[in-house]
């Protein structure tokens, strides 16, 4: 079997390290301090997000989409699959190289996505997106880092610790979704989700890779009224 050639590194900002895109035949993926992120060839969870959450949307006139982290498009493509000619897809990515990849030795993997006339890419922290109004989404999707505890940067923790819950909360549009995927159920996670007034679903997905822990996706609905 060929061995991983890394192909281009990109710093995390605010010194987390930096990540490295490495390739090995036709399959690609993303590391971070000799983990793996994310890959080309196991995206099923990461999709499921998308699909779970963009189904209720179906039904709302111009929905306003946010997606955090753009790691190989999978969750982008998902989404767009899901929405009408009408939605706006925002996609937060935190790392520059990452977006750089995405038009560069990932483009086939993005397969025009990017271009997609519905999407808007901003190259920023999506907590500061999520902080920027009240009410602005139809549904947050967080496919950040490995999930609830950071792995990436510290400072992810921040999106799914209380208070990053009710900032996400109160930037939901009512019956707003927040979506959140992990490599690993969390029911701490799960508990805090429910505190915070979101009525929550947990979907466990298979891993890709057998004998591996399900990944999990959480969608929490904000109430119709009330709040």
């Amino acid at each position: 079997m060929a061995s991983w050639t890394e192909l281009e590194t990109g710093p995390i900002p605010g010194g987390g390290g930096e990540l490295r895109l490495v390739r090995r035949d036709d399959e690609f993926l993303i590391v971070v301090g000799g983990m793996e992120l994310m890959g080309s060839h196991r995206s099923g969870s990461e999709r499921e997000l998308a699909a779970l959450a963009c189904a209720a949307l179906r039904d709302r006139p111009a929905p306003w989409v946010l997606i955090g982290g753009l790691g190989m498009g999978f969750t982008l493509r998902a989404a767009l699959a899901e929405l009408g000619p009408d939605a706006t897809v925002v996609v937060a990515e935190l790392v520059p190289a990452v977006v750089a990849w995405a038009r560069g030795p990932l483009a086939h993997v993005f397969d025009g996505c990017l271009d997609d006339p519905r999407v808007e890419i901003r190259e920023t922290d999506v907590n500061r997106v999520i902080q920027s109004g009240p009410e602005r989404w139809d549904a947050i999707l967080l496919d950040v880092d490995n999930g609830p505890r950071g792995l990436v940067s510290r400072a992810n923790n921040r999106l799914y610790d209380s208070w990053g819950l009710k900032r996400a909360r109160w930037a939901l549009r009512p019956g707003g979704l927040l979506g959140v995927w992990s490599g690993c159920p969390d029911r701490k996670f799960k508990a805090r989700l429910q505190r915070t007034g979101l009525s929550v679903a947990e979907h466990r997905i298979r891993s890709e890779r057998p004998g591996r822990t399900p990944h999990v996706v959480w969608l929490a609905t904000r109430p119709s009224s009330g709040g």
